[in-house]
């Protein structure tokens, strides 16, 4: 009986060091930032935070607020924002769309076009609906697909570094992104 509770307790200890789907995720909204360059008038000003936003039901609970906490990218702190109203969404830089938002995409697209937000999402299509960069689980781990087209749209310049890392598609359906 106590050789299946240590290796019970091995296998739980194991497994708590091996981060989670959104932990990674999280991970990669924060160097998401770092390989992104947004226009000068997104920002209202050269020390203005980069807002990150989070549309719809949260899936990272204190996980986002945690790897981004004390952090800074090119002298600019990061500030999380989460909403439920697709109006608020311009002012954001990186904007994470949930799942529970994907009926609402075209809207969401729409309320988003002229604006700089770098779009994230998770949900199946993203990319193709319009959305700058969705995230897929291949193999148990986390990818990522990078619609050019939806960050140009965007005007924003994604480095050749984090393009180097995913799956990239040119999609140039008119949406937003």
């Amino acid at each position: 009986m106590l050789c299946v509770l240590l290796s019970g307790a091995s296998e739980v200890r194991a497994q708590a060091e091996r981060p989670g789907e959104y932990e990674v995720k999280a991970a990669f909204l924060y160097n998401f930032a770092k390989f992104v360059e947004w226009p000068a008038e997104a920002f209202s000003n050269p020390s203005a935070p980069i807002r990150l936003c989070v549309l719809g039901e949260d899936p990272f609970g204190r996980v986002l607020d945690q790897t981004v906490q004390d952090k800074s990218v090119n002298g600019r702190t990061l500030l999380i924002l989460r909403s439920q109203q697709v109006r608020e969404l311009r002012a954001c830089h990186i904007l994470f769309i949930g799942a529970s938002e994907q009926n609402r995409l075209p809207e969401i697209f729409t309320a988003l076009r002229g604006s700089s937000a770098l779009s994230v999402g998770d949900t199946e299509q993203f990319v193709q609906s319009g959305g700058a960069i969705q995230f897929t689980l291949q193999d148990s781990r986390v990818r990522f697909t990078i619609n050019l087209a939806a960050a140009e749209r965007a005007r924003l310049k994604i480095s050749s570094k984090l393009l180097s890392l995913a799956r990239v598609v040119r999609d140039d359906a008119p949406k937003g992104g």
